[in-house]
């Protein structure tokens, strides 16, 4: 990406000023395994919270940051996820990401999409009328 997309646009990566103040303010925690980085501010605020935030790696999608860090972002636990977590069971899938707008979008058979042919009606419906 060019200087002027860092310094103008959010939607495809952190901008020029979010990296400036991660570097200077963030303190790195860690990373997850689609390499989206997560940050810890050095100081805590006035209140006495410390911020936390993440840095994606791609576009800026809140539905790539996984279900154990999204807790630390929001201070449900306050050691990283991979000291705070049981291991992963058996039925647990991987992250797949969120489909809407693509082309892997779900669509079923009479969607526009797909040609709009639906099944033809059986006749097993009948419509209310308020005069019966």
């Amino acid at each position: 990406m060019s200087i002027l997309g860092k310094i103008f646009t959010w939607w495809d990566g952190a901008t020029f000023g979010t990296l400036l103040d991660t570097s200077r303010h963030g303190q790195k925690v860690g990373t997850d395994a689609q390499g989206n980085a997560y940050y810890r501010a050095k100081k805590p605020n006035s209140l006495g919270h410390e911020r936390r935030w993440v840095i994606y790696e791609g576009a800026n999608d809140a539905s790539r940051v996984p279900a154990e860090w999204h807790g630390w972002l929001h201070g449900s636990f306050d050691g990283v996820p991979e000291s705070n977590l049981p291991p992963p069971r058996i039925w647990e899938v991987d992250y797949t990401p969120n489909a809407t707008g693509t082309e892997g979008a779900y669509r079923p058979s009479g969607a526009l999409e797909k040609g709009g042919v639906r099944a033809r009606a059986t006749g097993d419906y009948e419509a209310w009328s308020p005069d019966q």
